[in-house]
C-alpha cells in the first residue's frame, strides 16, 4: 500500500468516527393513525317464545258426604282436585290431625256440579262418633270494637275471636277443674257481656264441657 492510499484510508476512518458520535438523522413521519373498525350493528334478540299454559280440565264434583275425610281427600285428588281443606262443622274449631277419625258432613261445591280442576275443596268435618250438625258450625269472626256473643262456643274458637293480646281466665262452671283442651270445653258465661266496648280488658269464662249442661 502506497503513502497517499494509506493517508486516505486514515482520514475516511477519522471522519467514519466523528459520524458515529453525532445522533443518528430520522426522517420525520407521521404516526400511522390506528385502524378503525365498524360498529356491528347488534342483532334483535329473539325472545323466548312463551310457553303456551295447557287449559284447566273442569269435571263434575263428586258426593263426599257421609265419606271418611281421608277417604274423600284420596278422591277428591284421585279426580284431580288438590286444593282441599276442611274445618270443625261442629264450630269448636278443633284441628282434623288425624283424618281418618273426621267424617265429612259438607262440602263448599255441591255434588254434580262441573267446576275447573284447580277450584277449591272445602270439606265441614265432624268425628266419627258425632252427628253431623244441622247446619255447618264455623269458628267465631274476629271481634271488632265490641265484645261479640261467645256463649255456646267452645273455649278455643271463643279465645280465637279475640285480638291475641286479650288477658283470658276460663273457670269450670261445674267442678273446679282446670281447662286444658279448650276445643272439648264451651263457653256458659262471659264477662264482659255481649255488645261491650273492647278497649283490651281482661275477658272471663266459665265452661263445662260440651256433654255436660251449663
Amino acid at each position: 500500500m502506497n503513502t497517499r492510499t494509506l493517508i486516505a484510508a486514515l482520514a475516511c476512518l477519522a471522519a467514519g468516527t466523528l459520524v458515529g458520535c453525532e445522533p443518528a438523522t430520522t426522517t420525520d413521519s407521521k404516526p400511522a393513525a390506528p385502524a378503525t373498525t365498524e360498529p356491528s350493528t347488534p342483532t334483535p334478540s329473539t325472545a323466548p317464545s312463551e310457553k303456551e299454559e295447557e287449559p284447566v280440565e273442569s269435571k263434575a264434583v263428586l258426593n263426599f258426604v257421609g265419606m271418611g275425610l281421608q277417604s274423600a281427600q284420596d278422591k277428591a285428588q284421585a279426580e284431580g282436585f288438590y286444593l282441599l281443606t276442611s274445618h270443625d262443622s261442629a264450630g269448636r274449631d278443633r284441628l282434623q290431625a288425624l283424618d281418618r277419625i273426621w267424617k265429612v258432613c259438607s262440602q263448599s261445591v255441591k255434588a254434580g256440579k262441573t267446576v275447573p280442576t284447580d277450584t277449591e275443596l272445602v270439606f265441614g268435618t265432624v268425628k266419627l262418633e258425632e252427628a253431623c250438625p244441622s247446619n255447618d258450625a264455623k269458628a267465631p269472626q274476629k271481634a271488632g270494637a265490641s265484645m261479640p256473643n261467645l256463649v255456646g262456643k267452645s273455649v278455643k274458637a271463643a279465645r280465637g275471636a279475640l285480638d291475641a293480646g286479650t288477658s283470658i281466665t276460663t273457670t269450670d262452671a261445674a267442678e273446679g277443674r282446670m281447662v286444658l283442651l279448650e276445643s272439648n270445653w264451651q263457653v256458659c258465661t262471659q264477662s264482659p257481656s255481649p255488645g261491650t266496648a273492647l278497649n283490651g280488658q281482661p275477658v272471663e269464662f266459665t265452661a263445662v264441657k260440651f256433654e255436660e249442661s251449663c
